[in-house]
C-alpha cells in the first residue's frame, strides 16, 4: 500500500488484552519504521482492560518504566476503512534493543510456537469463525439493535435468517468491501443463535497471518458498526439469558511437500492427528485463562449454552470441546471449540497449538471420542469454574510453561488479578461497558 499521500499514520502492537496499543506518526515515518524510530515502554503491552499500569509490574518501576523498540511485522501497512481520513496502520512487535523479541509480546508467543512446527518441516494452516453482537448501546444496559429495515429494535433470535442478514446489508456490504480492502479473506456470514448476532469466517491461511486477521477484524467490525449507527461488540456473554460469542478455530498441518499430516485417507485422521488432539485435551482445563481472559467470558461457560465446559472430543459433534469434522479426507482438520469471542488471538492461537504440538511430541494418547451430548458424559475433565481459579491454574501448570514464556504467564496473571480488584469496585450493572468496546 502506498501511504505517501497520508497526512498521519497510525503504528498499532497488540496487548494482553488484545487491545491495540500505538501512536498517531507523520506519514514521514513509513521510512523509517524497520529502523526503530518508533519506541514504547514495555509495560504498555502489560496494562489493564482500562489501560492502567498493573501494581507491582516489574515493568514499570523496577525497569525505570524502559522504552522497548518497535517493528513493523510483514503484515502493513493496511488500510483503516473505519476511518474517515484516508490513513494506514503498520502492525509492530516489541523488541529489544539489540533486536532480540520481547517475551510480554504475544504475537512473539505464537511466533515461537509455529517456529517449532517449521523445525519439522511443518506449517500450520487455521482458520476462524468469528461471532459478535449488533446492539444499542446508548442507555444504561445494552440492548438489540434498531432493524434498519423495519425500524423496530430485533426482539428475537433468528438462526441462519437470510432476512436479517439483509435488514443488515449496508453493514455487511461495507464489511466485506473492508475486509477485500484489508486483504482479510472473509467467507461466509449468518446470522446466528443469539438476538443481533452475526458470524463470519475467516478463510484458513497461514496461521500467524490467521491471528493478524482476527485482531484487524475485531477492530475493523467495531468500527464500521459506529458509522452505521449501532454497537458491534466480541464479548463474550452480551446479555445473561441469550447466546454468548466464541471464535472457533481450525487447523491443520501440512508438510513441506504440501501434504497434511493428519490425513489417512479415510474418516478417522492419522495417529498424529488423535496425538495433537490429546495434547489439545491434556492442556484445556489450565488454558481456561486464555479461553475465557474476562469476568464476563464465565457466563458464556456454564452447561447447556453451546459453550464447552469439559475437556472432550468427538468426530462431527458439536457438543464437544474438541471436533473432527467431516469431509474430504484431504482436509482433515481440528476444530478447538472453547475460545469466546474477547480473546487474545495470538494468545489463543499459541495456546492451542502450542499443546497439539507437545501431544505430537510427547506421543499422548487421547480418551476415547465420545458421543452423544458432551454436557452429559460423566468423569470428564472440567474447564476453570471461575475467573480467579483459571488465573491461579494457568501459573501454576508446567504443561502451559512449554507453551508460553514464564514472563509472559507472570504478566497476564497479574494483570488478571487487577482487573479483578477494579472491577469488584465497580457497579455490577456497569461492567458491560467496560467490556464492549475493549474486547
Amino acid at each position: 500500500m502506498d501511504v505517501s499521500h497520508l497526512h498521519t499514520l497510525r503504528i498499532g502492537i497488540c496487548d494482553l488484552n488484545g487491545q491495540m496499543r500505538g501512536k498517531r506518526v507523520p506519514s514521514a515515518y513509513a521510512t523509517k519504521l524497520s529502523t526503530g524510530a518508533v519506541r514504547m515502554p514495555y509495560s504498555a503491552l502489560n496494562v489493564d482492560l482500562w489501560g492502567a499500569d498493573i501494581a507491582d509490574s516489574p515493568l514499570v518501576f523496577e525497569t525505570g518504566d524502559a522504552d522497548a523498540v518497535l517493528l513493523p511485522t510483514d503484515r502493513g501497512p493496511v488500510p483503516m476503512p473505519w476511518i474517515n481520513s484516508p490513513t494506514a496502520l503498520f502492525p509492530m512487535t516489541m523488541h529489544h534493543d539489540d533486536g532480540t523479541p520481547f517475551v510480554g509480546d504475544p504475537r512473539h508467543a505464537l511466533a515461537a510456537v509455529l517456529d517449532r512446527y517449521a523445525a519439522r518441516g511443518w506449517k500450520v494452516i487455521a482458520a476462524t469463525e468469528m461471532e459478535f453482537t449488533l446492539l444499542d448501546d446508548s442507555g444504561t444496559s445494552p440492548l438489540p439493535p434498531i432493524n434498519p429495515l423495519t425500524q423496530r429494535r430485533l426482539v428475537n433470535e433468528s438462526v441462519l435468517s437470510m432476512a436479517e442478514l439483509d435488514a443488515f446489508d449496508g453493514f455487511f456490504t461495507d464489511l466485506y468491501d473492508a475486509c477485500e480492502t484489508m486483504e482479510i479473506p472473509a467467507q461466509t456470514s449468518i446470522s446466528e443463535g443469539g438476538v443481533g448476532q452475526f458470524e463470519i469466517n475467516l478463510n484458513h491461511q497461514d496461521a500467524l497471518r490467521s491471528a493478524d486477521d482476527a485482531w484487524l477484524f475485531k477492530d475493523l467490525v467495531r468500527g464500521l458498526a459506529r458509522k452505521h449507527g449501532f454497537a458491534a461488540t466480541f464479548m463474550s456473554k452480551p446479555y445473561a439469558d441469550d447466546a454468548g460469542n466464541g471464535m472457533h478455530v481450525h487447523f491443520s498441518v501440512v508438510d513441506k511437500f504440501g501434504r497434511n499430516i493428519f490425513d489417512d485417507g479415510g474418516p478417522d485422521g492419522t495417529d498424529l492427528l488423535r496425538q495433537a488432539v490429546a495434547g489439545c485435551l491434556a492442556a484445556m482445563p489450565t488454558s481456561t485463562l486464555i479461553f475465557a481472559p474476562h469476568g464476563n467470558s464465565y457466563d458464556r461457560l456454564v452447561p447447556g449454552a453451546h459453550a464447552p465446559t469439559a475437556a472432550c472430543w468427538a468426530y462431527e459433534n458439536r457438543t464437544a470441546a474438541i471436533r473432527i469434522p467431516g469431509g474430504a479426507p484431504a482436509a482433515r482438520r481440528i476444530e478447538h471449540r472453547v475460545a469466546g469471542g474477547d480473546i487474545n488471538p495470538y494468545l489463543m492461537l499459541a495456546s492451542v497449538l502450542g499443546a497439539a504440538l507437545i501431544g505430537i511430541e510427547d506421543s499422548i494418547t487421547p480418551p476415547p471420542p465420545i458421543t452423544g451430548n458432551a454436557y452429559e458424559v460423566p468423569n470428564v475433565p472440567q474447564l476453570a469454574a471461575n475467573w480467579a481459579e483459571a488465573i491461579t491454574a494457568l501459573e501454576t501448570d508446567p504443561l502451559i510453561t512449554r507453551i508460553l514464556p514464564a514472563d509472559l504467564i507472570r504478566y497476564l496473571a497479574m494483570t488478571k488479578r487487577q482487573e479483578i480488584a477494579r472491577f469488584a469496585d465497580r457497579p455490577p450493572e456497569t461492567h458491560w461497558l467496560s467490556y464492549l468496546n475493549a474486547v
